[in-house]
């Protein structure tokens, strides 16, 4: 019965999750290492900051910008991207003491003037490091509150155990996703914060798929160990979540290859995000709950027993 129910695919997953959790480990290890020496390179949107946005007659390459721009010793930490078209060039700088904003931006407009006259400015905004400090604040607070919801959520519907094991993937996801971003030093803006409520989202959906096939395997093969049931039901479900895994990053990639600069940090926290989302929703979250203790009675409600009269007690 065992083998009719786990279809085609009769792999053991159950049995290499501790080769998992030695993997899942190490990459945790390596990503909070990373966060407490390294720390992330925020963004002017947390750090505060001076963004202008020039407009070229044609169309400019960026790395002729940057190079204008990096001739100029207090813009050596200029990040330069196209927004919109290759026409429109976006330009974000970090606060400079003693300068304001119109004084930055003239500033920025002088060099790029050397090389092409006819640059035009288009916007000047200015992020003090103040409003930077709360979005930070705001960002992590929003990521704590969706996990708080998430373990309500799935305590109701399935059982506490689960729901740990959810909030556990989840915390892995997002954890080696930052390490990413930290060890690479990419830079960490308020995209890829809704890239990472994005990817929360995901891994959940993922996750919530994987258990309700558990719940309804548990149900139905009454002498299955959890280890047997958990592996039916990831073997019946592996094929819906590689093949939307791989769907999602093909417009994820499509998206980071073609999409602008603007939003690489977005595509590419989702693309980590989406792979090891897959990874976890497969190993920690049932690996997790099967730790736990989860069993048959934990999800199938005890039968009434009747009385001679009929009656249920």
């Amino acid at each position: 019965m065992l083998s009719i129910l786990s279809g085609r695919t009769r792999i053991d997953f159950m049995g290499r999750r501790r080769l998992a959790l030695g993997l899942s480990l190490t990459l945790i290890l390596v990503s909070l290492a990373s966060l407490a020496v390294r720390g992330l390179q925020f963004g002017i949107d947390f750090t505060g900051g001076v963004l202008v946005e020039v407009g070229y007659p044609g169309p400019v390459e960026l790395a002729a910008v940057r190079k204008a721009l990096a001739a100029e010793p207090a813009f050596r930490d200029v990040v330069v991207q196209h927004f919109g078209t290759t026409r429109d060039v976006l330009v974000r700088l970090a606060p400079q003491e003693g300068r304001t904003s119109a004084q930055v931006s003239e500033r920025v407009l002088q060099v790029l003037r050397r090389a092409e006259p006819r640059v035009e400015l288009r916007r000047v905004e200015f992020v003090g490091p103040q409003v930077g400090k709360e979005l930070a604040e705001k960002g992590a607070l929003a990521m704590l509150f969706a996990l708080i919801g998430i373990l309500v959520y799935v305590t109701l519907r399935f059982e506490w155990r689960f729901a740990v094991g959810s909030v556990a993937a989840l915390v892995h996801d997002v954890l080696i996703t930052l390490g990413f971003f930290s060890l690479f030093a990419i830079e960490f803006d308020l995209s890829v914060l809704a890239a990472l409520l994005a990817v929360i989202g995901y891994s959940l959906n993922d996750t919530i798929v994987v258990y309700d096939r558990i719940r309804e395997n548990f149900r139905r093969v009454r002498k299955g160990t959890p280890v047997e049931v958990m592996n039916i039901s990831i073997n019946q479900t592996i094929s819906r979540t590689l093949m939307t895994s791989l769907t999602t990053l093909l417009v994820l990639i499509a998206l980071f290859l073609l999409g602008g600069e603007i939003i690489h940090g977005f595509a590419l926290a989702l693309i980590v995000g989406v792979v090891v989302g897959t990874y976890s929703s497969i190993y920690v979250a049932s690996a997790a709950a099967l730790a736990l203790g989860v069993s048959r009675k934990d999800l199938v409600a005890p039968r009434a027993e009747r009385t001679g009269d009929g009656a249920q007690l």
